[in-house]
């Protein structure tokens, strides 16, 4: 295949090239892992920074030096070209859809191929190599964690599946009790930004909508893993697709004796989905559950004996239509999640929290092209329960009690098209809540196209984040709300410039949000509790720069990325003030990630994450996975913390060490 030269299509990209890539790129790239460590073991905090910064410099040039060869390649010998479409990923907000290339906002794309080859066994770990996003796990495998963008709070995160928003009126610590595994996943689309105009309240700094999708043939899918601690894993689907009705169901149990005394667990997911196709439009079902039983020692005070249960449900039904020249979607949804704690796992009368929550939903959204662009509309109703109490020496009494409260939210925005190069939305979210009355939240995005390849952009929004019942009415040992709160608000501004090549693409971004108002657990010395305040006005600036590249079947060099965040908060009374949340953000974060074959369907994933945050002690953790990979098989070798890096992300919890597991998947056509 000597005289064989590739054109790639992706976006509005189209160029040719040669399928010969540089095995010195890739013989270099490998070796970063293995020098950090070893030059790390022996130099110091700030040399590590250096070497991280040099490390970025030297693989982007590499980068773009491997780009600029092989395309100067494909150019002089364009007689025999073979054509290899890249789809452009449609990405599903609540009312519009638009191609990832036109998107003025920076959105990074967790891919089917990015999870099927990452050494992760749960959406957190899948998350946790997202640029600009910083996971707080306190143990492995999705037991619980906590979501932070940009330098936000765990609570100024939404999360959504298909759209449906599952966010917990108790506290975001559930935010990710999710039903469902990654083999669920198609597609995870994580929006960096203020969120309000699109997805409503809570979208503060950020929002992540995980995609999933019936599979388009009838196949039975099979999983097992096994490593250390007495950690094992098994999982089962099958998909039922058909010209007219279709379904999806799967179930999915992990567990462990736990890599630390009482940090045990068990999860267990059931997910199902389905679609139906009438005359009026095509009906979608999806419904799932988890059970999630682990031992939470220092969870939330150290060296503790505390344990928790969690169960999560969550019911969506909606109906793609149209009406007249309106293309159409209502939805109803519904999410339950029970929390049942114990401060003392061995005696549960000491202490024990029981929470419920219910949230209902119903929302309309629509959409119309005509000859001033796109217009897209919407309205959603919320309504929140919480049923809480706590016994304590064997009586009860209220924990955070009983309360309703209701959302209102309208929506309006509108795309305009300029000289087939330009776009602009601007954007309108109304909203009423029950506590406080109404309030608006404006939008706008701008995009221009440099080129097929260049475009910059730029956004702006206004965001808010509604108080949790934690914040307002949580009454503990150390711990007692404040149900004088008030919503967090910010404005948030963006620039940046994106690009989409024949292999590459990327984008570079500075960012610049005016906090107020925002809500922190703090105390003035050790012997008070912790009390919500609205304390802080904090502006939080960034630069984000990533890099990412694909590669050809024939191409030793699957895939490579690069990113870099730097973070800074100007934060104003602090003096004499202890804070729990809002001062733990990151300064730099660095990741890479590398995916080369081999020997033939053999290939090596390997991921470094270097992590500074503004509290505690910065540290890198090496990530690795060995596979053998067919379109029916995937077994698999690997190794997480391969360093045996000693860190703590949130809480008391300190991280697992070096850790081993070996599995297999299978996917067979019936």
């Amino acid at each position: 295949m000597e005289g064989l030269h590739l054109r790639i299509v992706f976006g509005r990209s189209e160029t040719v090239i040669s399928p010969v890539e540089s095995g010195y790129f890739l013989k270099y790239i490998s070796t970063i892992p293995i020098v950090s460590r070893n030059i790390a073991a022996k130099l110091g905090r700030l040399t590590m920074k250096k070497l991280l910064l040099l490390a970025f410099s030297a693989i982007s040039f590499n980068l773009f030096f491997t780009q600029r060869s092989v395309a100067q390649q494909g150019v002089a010998q364009q007689d025999s070209t073979q054509i290899i479409e890249l789809a452009d990923i449609i990405i599903s907000e609540n009312r519009m859809q638009t191609p990832f290339s036109e998107l003025a906002r920076s959105i990074h794309l967790v891919t089917r191929e990015t999870i099927e080859t990452t050494p992760a066994q749960s959406i957190n770990e899948l998350l946790s190599y997202v640029p600009g996003m910083d996971i707080r796990q306190r143990g492995p495998a999705g037991v619980q964690a906590d979501l932070r963008i940009r330098g936000g709070t765990f609570e100024q995160v939404l999360v959504l599946i298909n759209g449906v928003k599952v966010s917990d009126p108790q506290t975001g610590h559930h935010m990710l009790n999710l039903p469902l595994d990654r083999n669920n996943i198609e597609r995870i689309e994580v929006l960096k930004g203020p969120g309000a105009r699109v997805y409503g309240q809570n979208a503060f700094a950020g929002a992540i909508n995980i995609v999933t999708k019936v599979p388009e043939k009838p196949t039975i899918n099979a999983g097992a893993y096994g490593g250390q601690f007495g950690t094992w894993g098994a999982r089962a689907g099958i998909a039922i697709p058909g010209e007219r009705y279709g379904q999806y169901v799967s179930v999915a149990h992990d567990r462990s004796d736990g890599y630390r005394p009482n940090s045990d667990y068990e999860i267990t997911n059931l997910f199902y989905q389905s679609y139906a196709k009438t005359q009026i439009g095509t009906l979608n079902f999806l419904g799932g559950h988890t059970m999630r039983e682990f031992g939470a020692s220092g969870f939330y005070v150290p060296d503790s004996e505390e344990y928790e249960e969690v169960r999560s449900s969550l019911i969506s039904v909606d109906l793609d239509t149209k009406i007249g020249s309106w293309d159409v979607r209502p939805r109803l949804y519904w999410r339950r999640n029970h929390d049942d704690y114990l401060f003392m796992r061995s005696n549960p009368a000491v202490y024990n929290n029981i929470h419920t929550t219910q949230v209902g939903a119903a929302e309309i959204n629509a959409t119309r092209l005509n000859n001033l662009g796109l217009t897209g509309l919407g309205v959603e109703f919320r309504r929140e329960f919480i049923d809480s109490d706590n016994f304590s020496g064997g009586t009860q009494q209220p924990a955070l009690g009983n309360w309703q409260r209701s959302i209102l939210g309208v929506f309006a925005e509108h795309r305009f098209y300029f000289f087939d190069r330009m776009d602009v939305t601007p954007g309108l979210y109304i909203n009423w809540f029950s506590d406080f009355g109404w309030n608006y939240f404006p939008g706008l995005d701008v995009s221009y196209d440099l080129s097929r390849e260049w475009k910059v952009f730029g956004n702006l929004g206004r965001s808010f984040r509604i108080h949790t019942y934690t914040d307002l009415y949580y009454d503990g040992p150390s711990n007692v709300g404040n149900d004088q709160l008030q919503p967090e608000e910010a404005w948030t501004y963006e620039a940046g410039v994106k690009y989409f090549g024949q292999h590459f693409w990327g984008q570079a971004s500075y960012f610049f949000r005016d906090g107020s108002q925002l809500i922190d657990w703090v105390r003035t010395d050790t012997e008070q509790p912790w009390q919500p305040q609205n304390y802080y006005d904090v502006a939080t600036e960034g630069l984000e720069v990533e890099i990412n590249g694909r590669f050809s079947a024939e191409s030793f060099l699957k895939t490579a990325s690069i990113s870099y965040t730097y973070l800074n908060a100007d934060l104003g009374n602090t003096e004499g003030v202890e804070s729990r949340y809002v001062l733990d953000h990151l300064n730099h974060q660095f990741i890479a990630s590398l995916t080369n074959t081999i020997w033939n369907n053999i290939q090596l994933s390997t991921r470094l994450r270097y992590l500074d945050r503004m509290t505690q002690e910065d540290y890198f953790v090496l990530d690795t996975r060995l596979f053998y990979q067919t379109d029916e098989w995937n077994i698999y070798v690997e190794a997480t913390n391969l360093t045996d890096t000693e860190y703590t992300e949130a809480g008391f919890v300190t991280m697992p060490g070096r850790w081993v597991r070996a599995g297999v998947n299978v996917t067979l056509p019936y």
